[in-house]
């Protein structure tokens, strides 16, 4: 991708029809006329974290054109920041993943001035209408917040004639982030602001490739106070549970362990305490078992096989006749079975029922479709009704963005990502950096045993990289206890600097 100019209108501040076409302009011969971006901008006051906090809503379109002019990707933020504006307050840049997620799930559920009020206890989030309040637990009294939807998410495109392959990828995405938040701290002078980076799922990913455009790239580094990871997926051997990969087991094990107590399979004092002996089960008997393959000895099969059906609550027959290895895709129809139900992907809390009970695979993930439509009508009823913004595009809650080039040296052999190196390199380079991971117990999407596989590998310094956990799933903040204490967990992070 080419060195890329980002075009704000100077009359950011306008309330403009949405990408309207300017003709005034003389344009490059490549295209006939220039999109001018929309912006609107409201005052608002809520109270957050306990403090009464006025601030500025300004959702608007940054524009990236290449050198010569061509206008190629139109990428729409959305910024609440706290007024009279302080050049010195934290900000925090915040998007989903996907990596084709836009960044409604954070901004309407989690981190946003107002989100959407669904069940907390795991039940469907059934028809309209979906109510938008009040959100004490966004972070507003603590940091001004910029939410970020990548190109091909949210309402954010690429224009007619740009080739997808300069901004789908690892390294192609995370340049355009990174010259969004560069452009960000330029027009809003907030060069000597703390910075915080952070994302979910997919977003972890992001991250590590944007740190490394901020601060490993070049001399003129963006320096960051944290790195927020949110059900964290940077070892992508340690999520891909395939024949002859035996990590992706290993680190699987204690997410089964947790949901099989979840459903009253296993017993135990509490979820932590069944996840730890999961963690060293896994670690120890399990892995040693695996690793042996068919050498394995009859006898530590059979004692490996009971304790993984205690942990589990799967039958030692049906564990024999999966070689000991339990994909995410079979434990979800097989741990309920017998109740002719089977668990969600993002969060085994969930459960659903398929056409039939048969077969090894789901129809659907009930964590998914128990909550989706809540979103997507919290996100245009907020952008399209309470903020102005006019455009006929659909919104993209989960956009297409494929085939996405997911190589770190270029297009080339396919092979397992692995991209936890570079936040340690970020965090040798610059002292002050430090890392939240946040984890929820029940996600099968991004398992916690994965996250701390990840980070605790060689060179990624340990004395600044702290681990949280919650009861609940991929999205831990749908559940209001783990929404409360995810935005106090935050809070604390922001202010420890």
């Amino acid at each position: 991708m080419t060195s890329r100019l980002l075009a704000l209108a100077a009359a950011a501040l306008i309330a403009l029809p949405a990408s309207t076409l300017a003709q005034d302009a003389a344009p490059p011969a490549a295209q006939a006329t220039l999109l001018v971006p929309q912006v609107r901008t409201h005052d608002m006051v809520g109270t957050f974290g306990g403090v009464r906090v006025p601030y500025r809503v300004t959702m608007g379109e940054t524009i990236i054109s290449t050198d010569e002019g061509r206008q190629e990707a139109v990428i729409v933020t959305t910024s609440y920041v706290r007024t009279p504006r302080d050049a010195t307050r934290p900000v925090f840049f915040i998007y989903n993943g996907g990596p084709g997620s836009g960044s409604v799930w954070l901004q309407m559920g989690a981190f946003g001035p107002v989100r959407v009020a669904i069940p907390s206890d795991a039940r469907d989030d059934g028809a309209p209408p979906y109510p938008l309040v009040d959100n004490p637990d966004s972070l507003l009294d603590v940091a001004d917040l910029v939410f970020i939807d990548p190109p091909g998410t949210g309402f954010s495109y690429l224009t007619p004639g740009t080739d997808p392959e300069d901004y789908y990828g690892l390294r192609e995405d995370a340049r355009a982030v990174a010259d969004v938040i560069r452009r960000w701290i330029n027009d809003n002078g907030r060069w000597n602001s703390p910075k915080y980076l952070g994302g979910e799922s997919y977003g972890t990913t992001r991250t590590a490739m944007v740190v490394d455009e901020l601060e490993g790239s070049t001399y003129n580094d963006v320096g960051l106070n944290g790195l927020i990871l949110i059900s964290t997926i940077l070892d992508f051997a340690a999520r891909e549970p395939t024949p002859g990969n035996e990590m992706a087991y290993i680190t699987l094990l204690p997410s089964q362990a947790a949901a099989a107590y979840y459903h009253g399979l296993v017993a135990a004092p509490s979820v932590e305490a069944i996840v730890e002996e999961a963690r060293q089960f896994a670690i120890g008997p399990y892995a040693h078992a695996l690793l042996q393959g068919q050498a394995l000895p009859a006898a530590e099969r059979a004692a490996v096989r009971a304790e993984l059906a205690r942990l589990t609550g799967l039958s030692e027959r049906f564990l024999d006749n999966a070689e000991l290895r339990v994909t995410d895709d079979r434990f979800y129809k097989e741990l309920l079975r017998d109740r002719g139900l089977t668990i969600g992907r993002l969060d085994a809390r969930y459960t659903g029922r398929d056409y039939d009970n048969a077969g090894e695979n789901v129809d659907n993930d009930p964590s998914f479709y128990g909550i989706d439509a809540g979103y997507t009508a919290a996100i245009n009823t907020w952008a399209r009704e309470r903020l102005g913004f006019t455009t006929d595009r659909e919104y993209q809650s989960i956009g297409s963005v494929g085939p996405w080039n997911w190589s770190l040296g270029g297009r080339g052999r396919a092979a397992y990502l692995n991209v936890a190196p570079l936040i340690g390199q970020a965090m040798r380079g610059n002292s002050a950096l430090r890392t939240f991971v946040g984890q929820g117990y029940y996600d099968f999407a991004t398992p916690f045993f994965g996250a701390e596989y990840s980070l605790t590998r060689v060179g990624i310094p340990q004395d600044r990289v702290e681990f949280h956990y919650y009861e609940s799933g991929h999205m831990m903040y749908i559940r209001d206890e783990d929404r409360e204490k995810l935005s106090a967990d935050l809070r604390d992070f922001i202010r420890n600097r």
